[in-house]
């Protein structure tokens, strides 16, 4: 024990205070469970502070600043000038009052709030240095841990984050000036949300991409539209092509290096440079070997359908424990886990987890594609509603992609679905509730909607998947 050292004890130990550890912590602390959570950064993890909100925040402005200086067609002149010092100080304005709400949240619940970074010292102690020098630790001992440490952007080979011209997503949404040029490293969901955002603020964006097509893990007539808009935006795609390095520029840029698996080069001249292939558990400085807490070869922490790890009184939620890292997943293992903990008979059992990516337009998804479906055993039977025939997705002038419905044909149970188009984010929780409550096709077709809503693209998907639809020609 280091000098000044304090030693306390408490029933359950939530490590990590993002959108699975502090409402595991809730959920703990609502049980009647002495509960202390512990925050190295700050509260609301990366989901509030610089990921989910600050981003979409960050989308929400420059949707409007580009819609308003692209209305003609309706009748609306305006050339709007953006002062992105300005939005950055709204954007961390909204990020202020969710991540204060979320330590009053706690603090309301009974949950004891420690600020310092935590290791595990044994199987039943973590030592959290406040200071991160060891003085002013403090010892505390647990009869339960959940740990909920979250995730980091990876970085490549020539590409470090502590260069100023090199930007991890945090950096980006951290920006209070917009660049005139940037190369986005990678295509996936971070990177396109990222370069949509700057594209309509008046960066000219590239984006830099191994693969052979963005969003790489949807259907490639979902992330075709998404595609095509990006490039009416004016974003250009490099496919097929791995950034290598990046140089300084004698213009006072950078060049950016690309290499194809061939071995041709190419050079992309930038102001900034953002990387977004992927992120990687935070498990480094956990101390999770000195617990006995195993890891797999990619770093994450196995546990089984009740967040356990290998360790019974041990819990890992969120990122941490590997795929799907999405912050509404977390915070239902955060739920799980905690009822565990209280002796509820909790397990992860979701028939489906919904996704989206806010591009534009959005992308979301939910349960079985029709290829999952035929290689899990079912009959699939599809149905679609493009939102051009949508009065609502008219009226709204976003009338880019569709809703598509995948059930099972014998009876007609749910399976998943895909939407990519206006508001995908929140129109799929509807198919979602379908699958989650063993919906058929009849349930969601004969169900009245509100007329005129984007959500009629849903009920009509079904109807057309029966054979019956009004608004569009049957397949």
């Amino acid at each position: 024990m280091v000098v000044g050292d304090i030693s306390t004890g408490t029933d359950v130990l939530v490590i990590g205070a993002g959108p699975g550890g502090y409402v595991a912590a809730i959920r703990a602390a609502q049980h009647g469970l002495d509960t202390t959570l512990v925050e190295r950064d700050a509260y609301g993890g990366t989901c509030l502070n610089y990921g989910c909100i600050p981003s979409k925040a960050l989308i929400t402005g420059s949707d409007l600043a580009h819609e308003a200086g692209n209305a003609e067609h309706m009748g609306i002149h305006a050339d709007p000038a953006v002062d992105m010092a300005a939005m950055s100080g709204w954007k961390d304005g909204v990020v202020d009052q969710l991540t204060g709400g979320v330590e009053k949240l706690c603090k309301a619940n009974g949950v004891n709030l420690v600020e310092g970074e935590a290791t595990f010292a044994d199987e039943t102690t973590v030592r959290v240095a406040h200071g991160g020098d060891g003085q002013g630790s403090e010892s505390i001992e647990f009869e339960h841990a959940i740990v909920a440490t979250g995730s980091q952007p990876i970085e490549i080979p020539g590409f470090e984050f502590t260069d100023e011209e090199v930007w991890s997503s945090r950096d980006a949404l951290a920006a209070d000036e917009i660049p005139d040029r940037l190369v986005v490293v990678g295509a996936g969901y971070i990177g396109m949300e990222l370069a949509t955002v700057f594209a309509k603020l008046g960066t000219d964006v590239t984006v830099v991409e191994m693969l052979d097509d963005a969003l790489p893990m949807y259907e490639s007539d979902v992330a075709r539209v998404v595609r095509k808009r990006a490039k009416d935006l004016g974003i250009e795609f490099q496919f097929g092509e791995g950034a290598s390095e990046w140089q300084e520029s004698p213009d006072g840029g950078i060049q950016v290096v690309t290499e194809t698996e061939d071995g041709v080069e190419s050079t992309y001249a930038a102001d900034k440079v953002l990387v977004a292939v992927g992120r990687r558990p935070v498990t480094e400085g956990v101390g999770l070997e000195a617990a006995g807490i195993e890891t797999d070869e990619n770093g994450f922490i196995p546990v089984d359908d009740r967040m356990r790890t290998n360790k019974d009184h041990v819990f890992a939620i969120g990122d941490v424990a590997g795929e799907p890292m999405l912050a509404h997943v977390a915070s239902h293992e955060g739920i799980v886990a905690s009822e565990v903990i209280a002796g509820e008979p909790a397990a992860m059992d979701a028939q489906a987890v919904p996704a989206a990516v806010f591009t534009d337009p959005e992308v979301a998804t939910v349960g079985m594609t029709e290829a999952e479906a035929e290689a899990d055993g079912f009959d699939p039977v599809v149905g679609e509603m493009p939102f051009r025939a949508s009065g609502r997705a008219l009226t709204a002038d976003h009338t880019d992609g569709f809703v598509r419905i995948v059930a099972d044909e014998e009876t007609g149970l749910v399976l998943g679905g895909q939407i990519v188009g206006p508001e995908a984010s929140e129109l799929i929780a509807e198919v979602s509730l379908a699958v989650e409550m063993g919906a058929t096709l009849e349930d969601v077709a004969s169900t009245i909607h509100t007329h005129p809503t984007l959500a009629e693209a849903v009920m009509e998907a079904a109807e057309n998947a029966q054979g019956q639809a009004i608004h569009t020609l049957n397949r």
